[in-house]
Order: structure tokens, then C-alpha cells, then sequence
């Protein structure tokens, strides 16, 4: 019996050692990885790897476990899509809205190294924000569990960023910056009104206004609905008055963010309004750069653009499914969703 009981014990310890060390070759093969990533000979996979962990809201600290923080934001600083002056935004003038159809329809779109979702829906008047119920320091809704808040919704797209300082101070259900809904200011993160955020909103007569404006110059200029996005991480301008905001492109595979699942809201000239989703963090989708979203965008005919919050955030539902795949199985809950309608 005895001698059964040593034998059992020296075949858990075998086991022991042979898990541990298959661990532990696992582990040191992924900092190899990591290492040949960051300090490796490849200038264009440490850009796309630093700006693909910086912009993950838990991740942003391992590029600095190979790279000084100054060689980390060196990197980042470089690689940025153009900003816009305060007060200043896109020009409305040119969205001709005369013919408008009742039609939506969603198509598959391809690149490179992703797939993902475009629904164009021809009358804008059917686009507007919708939120959760409640602004608050706790968790926010998927985008399917918001539009049925509504009972005229059909589908949507998850919008604005939104408090996230890590895993025990994620609160989902409080935005940043600026929300309008409405027509009405239901967030402003600064009391000053005359604060200007990155919003990208929608006007009374159903024009897509991208700009750095502040909450009092949004009602002013008739904005009915609005989300402010960081307009460096999750949701710079695209797409601007026809014109790409990236001017010059030092490395278009990278340049202006890593390779991520990506959500952006956008409108042709003829006031369609186009919404895009890309899956990221799959063996059948990597995901998108900005530029990748920029030239996509374009071959649509996009004229005003901006990217919304990505990650697991990313998610498109139309009539009740959720038509993209998000890489964490369930999409995360957001506070603010652009919705559509029927």
C-alpha cells in the first residue's frame, strides 16, 4: 500500500514538473516573441504592435517592458492622423440631401488582413443616438440590449468612448467628453460649455458635422445628436470634407494606429449614411488600421468620416443579430450606440 502511495505521488510530481515546464516554455517562447516584436529588426512591426497595445485599455504598459516609455511615445506621437483646430469642423454645405429611399443595405467588406460590415442607410433622417438608460459609474448595455430601449429601432452600430481606466475602473455606462441626444445636452464631462470635445454629430437637417466644437457651438449650429470620441486612441477624423486627414503617410500598413477591430461612422455627399465594422483579433480578421478604414472608405464614396470606439466595443446589430464578430465572443457594453430607425 504503501509503496502504491509513494508510486501515485512520484507520477503527480512527474506531472507537476512536466506541466510547469511546458509553461514555462510557453511563457519564455511569448517574451522571445515579444522581444524580437519591440526591439527586433522590423521597424514596421514595432509600430504596429505599440500602436495596436496602446490603444487597449489593459495592455498599454507592455511595449515599456522592452522599450523606454520616451522610445514608446516617440512611436506613438509620430504615428497620428491630423487634428483639427478648435471651433472648427466640416463643411455641411456641400451634403446635398434631395432624394432620400427607405432602403438599408448592409454589405460585406474585405481587406488585406480583415472583413467586416457596412450598413448604408439612404435616409439619414432614420440615423440618431441612442443611450442607456442611465449615466452612472457602473455598467453600460450591449448594443442589442440598447436599441430594444427603443421601440422604432432596428439596428446600430455601438458610438462614443467612455470612462475606462482598466479592469476595476471600467464603467461602461458613463461617456467622456459630450453626449447629445436629442437635441438636448445629456453629458458634458466639463462644466464649461465653451469647452471644445472631438464630436462627431448629426444636425436637424440630417448632416454628419465631424469637428473639435464645444457643447454651446453644437446647439447653436442645430447638432441634434452627438459623441465625443479621443481623437488620437479610438476615434480621430477619418475623413474630412472629401480629404483624407492622414497628409502624409510614412508607412500606410501602420501609420495612424495598429491593426484592431475598428467602428466608424460616415455619410456620402448625397447624405447617405454609411455605417462600417470591422472584426479584429481573428485568425479570419486581424483587424484595421486607420488608414486601412480610410481607403476603404473612400472606394464608398465617403465624404465626411470619423472612427468610433473599437476593441471588443466594436459591434453592428441589424433586426435583432448582431452581424459582426466581436474577438471576445460578447460584445462589450457601451453607453451610446448610433441607431437606425425602421
Amino acid at each position: 500500500m504503501a509503496c502504491e502511495k509513494l508510486g501515485r505521488k512520484r507520477i503527480i510530481i512527474r506531472i507537476l514538473i512536466i506541466v510547469g515546464l511546458t509553461i514555462g516554455f510557453i511563457v519564455a517562447m511569448i517574451v522571445i516573441a515579444l522581444f524580437v516584436l519591440f526591439r527586433g529588426p522590423s521597424e514596421t512591426a514595432r509600430i504596429e504592435w505599440i500602436n495596436m497595445f496602446n490603444e487597449t485599455s489593459q495592455m498599454k504598459w507592455l511595449p515599456e517592458l522592452f522599450l523606454s516609455k520616451e522610445q514608446v511615445d516617440e512611436i506613438i506621437n509620430s504615428n497620428q492622423v491630423s487634428l483639427v483646430e478648435d471651433g472648427t469642423g466640416s463643411d455641411m454645405d456641400v451634403i446635398d440631401i434631395t432624394q432620400t429611399t427607405d432602403e438599408i443595405e448592409i454589405i460585406d467588406v474585405k481587406g488585406e488582413l480583415f472583413q467586416g460590415k457596412m450598413m448604408i442607410i439612404h435616409d439619414p433622417s432614420k440615423v440618431f443616438l441612442g443611450t442607456v438608460p442611465e449615466f452612472y459609474e457602473g455598467a453600460g448595455q450591449t448594443v442589442k440590449d440598447m436599441i430594444s430601449n427603443y421601440s422604432d429601432a432596428i439596428g446600430g452600430i455601438n458610438a462614443g468612448d467612455f470612462i475606462d481606466l482598466g479592469a476595476d475602473n471600467s464603467f461602461t455606462a458613463m461617456p467622456s467628453g459630450l453626449v447629445i441626444s436629442d437635441g438636448q445636452i445629456v453629458f458634458c464631462e466639463s462644466d464649461d460649455y465653451d469647452t471644445p470635445y472631438n464630436i462627431t454629430g448629426i444636425t436637424n437637417d440630417n448632416k454628419l458635422v465631424l469637428g473639435n466644437i464645444s457643447a454651446n457651438e453644437a446647439i447653436e449650429m442645430g447638432i441634434r445628436d452627438a459623441v465625443y470620441t479621443n481623437e488620437i486612441t479610438t476615434g480621430p477624423f477619418l475623413i474630412i470634407n472629401g480629404k483624407s486627414m492622414i497628409e502624409e503617410v510614412p508607412d500606410s500598413s501602420v501609420y495612424g494606429g495598429g491593426v484592431n477591430p475598428r467602428t466608424v461612422i460616415g455619410q456620402r455627399r448625397d447624405g447617405a449614411i454609411c455605417f462600417l465594422v470591422i472584426d479584429g483579433g481573428q485568425a479570419s480578421s486581424f483587424g484595421a488600421t486607420f488608414v486601412d478604414l480610410i481607403y476603404l472608405l473612400q472606394d464608398y464614396d465617403v465624404y465626411n468620416a470619423c472612427a468610433m470606439d473599437g476593441g471588443t466595443s466594436s459591434q453592428m446589430v441589424y433586426q435583432g443579430e448582431i452581424l459582426n464578430h466581436p474577438y471576445s465572443g460578447t460584445p462589450r457594453k457601451c453607453p451610446t450606440a448610433w441607431m437606425v430607425r425602421q
